[in-house]
């Protein structure tokens, strides 16, 4: 009787354990039906996201669009869409191209769309502060604050994302041993610090904005936005906290269906906790949209 030999990494033996079969590679792909669902909810997003940007700009001069900076309302929704499409770079056979941009080019937009969400947050309250007579506040009430915040931290995360891609960028990775019949082909993050860096970062800005919406819900009725963008936060946490257990839990396409389905999920939360109620007016209650209605009478 012959001594049994290991089967070579590439391949596995089959059920009678008296042969090697060839793995077959594994990675999401656009034809199996996780990957058309995933393609189908980025498509969906993405539209939903052009349209209400289209809304905006067909309604930019109305008292809701107006009252909401709208520079700031178009960089987000711009961040939002570009989230959106993002998570195309994680579906197919992930080469050193894709795998370089994966998590670099989301982390920065969605700091572009979180700095966002902050600049209004800090707008909100201080445009409430300058109501009050003899406030110094005025000064910092405009564009060139809110412009300065998205930049400031918008760059903070470019940097930790250039610091990653050149001290340890990721890399396309074969693993072998995960799975007893498959390849899994992925991205391998190369350097696990970065990683959380860029995640933990953009985790920050969640709960500053968190934090100063938080205190800034109860304003008057004009200034009530910071009440939406704490339900916004709150979304973002509720996603991405049990992402990171989970990401390490599961092997396989289900890692990069998860990632795909927290940067949807976060994004889309955003979009809609932020921007469906004002879509509501301007499209089915367009006379609500004046001044009259949105400025308490003490404020006119």
């Amino acid at each position: 009787m012959g001594g049994c030999i290991n089967c070579p990494e590439d391949q596995y033996p089959n059920k009678a354990q008296n042969e090697c079969s060839p793995k077959s590679i594994s990675f999401l792909t656009y034809e199996e039906p996780l990957g058309i669902i995933v393609v189908s909810f980025i498509l969906s997003l993405s539209l939903t996201t052009m349209f209400v940007m289209i809304t905006f700009i067909k309604n930019r001069d109305t008292p809701i669009v107006k009252a909401n900076n709208r520079s700031l309302t178009y960089i987000l929704l711009i961040s939002l869409l570009l989230c959106f499409l993002c998570s195309f770079l994680f579906i197919g056979q992930p080469g050193w191209v894709t795998c370089l941009l994966r998590q670099t080019s989301f982390g920065i937009v969605f700091s572009v769309a979180l700095s966002s969400v902050l600049a209004k947050t800090i707008t909100v309250v201080l445009a409430f502060m300058a109501t009050k007579p003899g406030s110094r506040v005025r000064k910092w009430v405009g564009k060139r604050l809110s412009n300065s915040v998205v930049l400031s931290c918008s760059f903070i995360q470019a940097a930790l994302c250039a610091v990653w891609l050149i001290s340890s960028p990721p890399f396309p990775y074969m693993d072998m041993k995960s799975l007893d019949d498959k390849m899994i082909v992925e991205c391998n993050e190369g350097s696990a610090t970065m990683f959380y860096c860029v995640l933990g970062y953009m985790g920050f800005l969640a709960i500053v904005t968190f934090t100063v919406a938080f205190f800034a819900r109860k304003l008057p009725d004009s200034f009530n936005e910071a009440k939406f963008i704490t339900f916004s936060m709150l979304v973002y946490c509720s996603v991405w906290v049990p992402f990171v257990p989970t990401y390490y839990s599961i092997k396989g396409k289900s890692v990069v269906a998860v990632e795909i389905f927290s940067i949807l999920a976060s994004s889309a939360g955003l979009l809609g906790c932020i921007f469906s109620p004002k879509c509501y007016i301007i499209v089915m209650r367009p006379e609500l949209n004046n001044r009259h209605h949105l400025i308490p009478r003490k404020y006119q």
